[in-house]
């Protein structure tokens, strides 16, 4: 794990990212209507403890390439899955999970 180094200047373990910060990959026929889907979907989140909303930190590849990574903040519970929300046409799983 990379370290930090604080203010006072002691070097603490952590990712530097904030306290979870979790990596999806989107395969299948995502098109741009479904991102905007998944998005906001992430963003405002579901049922809360089952799909609580998180922050997009970025995303990697564009609509029409074989996988796209998004990078996601939050504490909360992620359920990644197939048609994930009811939003069809591609599968989302979680790639890796950094925690501080």
């Amino acid at each position: 794990m990379a370290s930090v180094t604080d203010v006072n200047g002691k070097v603490t373990a952590g990712n530097g990212l904030g306290p979870v910060t979790r990596i999806l990959s989107i395969t299948g026929t995502a098109t741009q209507d479904s991102m905007d889907q998944v998005v906001a979907a992430l963003t405002t989140g579901g049922t809360a403890g089952t799909d609580d909303a998180v922050t997009v930190a970025g995303i990697d590849g564009a609509v029409g390439d074989a996988v796209i990574h998004i990078a996601v903040q939050g504490t909360g519970v992620l359920t990644a899955a197939t048609d994930y929300r009811g939003i069809t046409g591609f599968d989302m799983a979680l790639v890796a999970t950094f925690t501080d």
